[in-house]
């Protein structure tokens, strides 16, 4: 059968003699257009299948890739995770490290071993210091007679004022007349009027013996101090209250072991030092406590005693018992002296 023709009739043979009516060949329009439309459809859902097969295929591609890119990155997290863990292990292990070095450098360094010694020196200090208090007393009192003695020494220097030259005079002026003219003045008695005189000069007599007995004991005192205060530079604390008084030896003790406290927390949170307290380190660390239990031991040449305080203070009570010529008594012996 051919497309776009029709099946030919055949007539009888009856009407042989007839010329046959043939009816003319025809073209079916619409059935050509429907054929052409179907073939056309047909190469496009042909083409359009193969689009499609094509862009599966992507698709499957892309989730292959895509599934790959999860695994990676599952792979990667994975990874990452046990690195995480790693790093904070070995972080852990470092920190527990980095304390062990702490600890052994402590070690190294000797803190417990140099606490030790620094508390067995300060209590051969302060064992040398007891041994030493009653003199450190003695000296004190020294400082508290002189203080006294200056006190009562201004006291009577401003009462004598020039009566020691008026007393040389008027010493002279009895020596050098007679009894009759001495009684023709009044003055009865050459050697009981010298002696009121010289009352004058035996007050400043007593001043002067004071005075060189203040010094000898000053010089002592001077020396403990300056030897002291080198001592307080080292370290060693004030023996003073506030207010400029001896402690108790208790109330020493006590600032002493305070002290001694205040610095060895002070060395043992100090940073400085690194390494092992060899040489000049350790000599830095423990010379000062040396230094400071020697002089203690040495802080007098002698043992100071009350002699020369007990002649002072006898001495100052002269002095504050001495009565001096009456004021009028003295200004009627002026009176007779020549102009």
């Amino acid at each position: 059968m051919e497309l776009g023709c029709k099946k030919e009739t055949v007539f009888p043979t009856a009407l042989v003699g007839i010329p046959p009516i043939v009816p003319p060949r025809t073209t079916d329009t619409t059935t050509t257009d429907a054929l052409a439309a179907s073939a056309t459809a047909t190469t496009e859902s042909s083409l359009s299948m193969d689009e499609m097969m094509k862009a599966v295929k992507e698709l499957e591609i892309q989730i292959t890739e895509l599934k790959e890119a999860k695994e990676k990155l599952a792979k990667l997290e994975a990874s990452y995770g046990k690195s995480k863990m790693i790093v904070e292990k070995k972080t852990r292990e470092i920190k527990a490290l980095d304390n062990k070095i702490k600890s052994l450098e402590k070690e190294l360094t000797l803190d417990k071993t140099l606490v030790e010694i620094k508390k067995i020196l300060w209590a051969k200090i302060g064992q040398s210091i007891k041994s030493q208090w009653k003199s450190i007393q003695t000296i004190h009192e020294y400082i508290e007679l002189i203080h006294r003695a200056q006190f009562e020494a201004q006291r009577a220097r401003a009462l004598l004022g020039n009566m020691p030259e008026q007393a040389n005079k008027m010493t002279q002026f009895l020596n050098t007349h007679t009894k009759e003219q001495l009684a023709a003045l009044d003055i009865s008695s050459r050697k009981d009027t010298i002696l009121i005189v010289k009352r004058v000069l035996t007050l400043r007599g007593f001043l002067q013996t004071l005075e060189r007995k203040c010094q000898e004991m000053q010089a002592k005192i001077n020396t403990f101090k300056a030897k002291f205060v080198a001592l307080q530079n080292r370290g060693l604390p004030s023996l003073l209250t506030s207010g400029g008084k001896l402690l108790t030896h208790e109330q020493y003790a006590r600032r002493v072991d305070k002290c001694v406290s205040n610095q060895i927390i002070a060395s043992s949170s100090s940073s400085e030092q690194v390494g092992p307290p060899f040489g000049q380190i350790l000599y830095e660390n423990l010379e000062g406590l040396f230094f400071i239990e020697h002089e203690i031991n040495h802080l007098f040449e002698a043992e100071p005693n009350f002699y020369r305080y007990t002649e002072a203070d006898e001495t100052l009570i002269k002095i504050q018992r001495h009565q001096l010529p009456t004021e009028d008594w003295w200004q009627s012996m002026l009176e007779i002296l020549p102009r």
